[in-house]
């Protein structure tokens, strides 16, 4: 796991461990960066299914609770898949749109 910052963002990158082993890593260091928005960056995963990005609804609700954005980058997944509560988009750039617009809404009270 390799956690860059950028501004008041995480971004956080999965190369090899499994799903399950980084969610429990999230959730140790998560006072790391719990002030911080999040990006959990897995496109380097070469199989990932909708059912794994769903290990991490306990923590992106935790997060998103606390009024800070929770976003997962990763392509080739059928949405339709996930609950409505996980923010997956497609590419990195698309992350930080998503976190802009979110602090947009929570600025204007939403």
């Amino acid at each position: 796991m390799i956690i860059d910052y950028n501004g008041n963002i995480a971004i956080i990158t999965q190369e090899n461990a499994t799903i399950i082993e980084l969610v429990k890593k999230l959730q140790t260091l998560y006072p790391k960066f719990e002030n911080n928005n999040i990006i959990v960056h897995l496109t380097t995963l070469k199989t990932l299914a909708a059912k794994d990005i769903v290990e991490f609804l306990v923590i992106s609700n935790m997060h998103r609770d606390n009024k800070h954005s929770f976003v997962i980058v990763r392509d080739n997944l059928d949405l339709d898949e996930l609950p409505d509560q996980l923010v997956v988009v497609p590419t990195l750039q698309e992350a930080y749109d998503m976190i802009e617009m979110e602090d947009m809404e929570r600025d204007l009270g939403f």
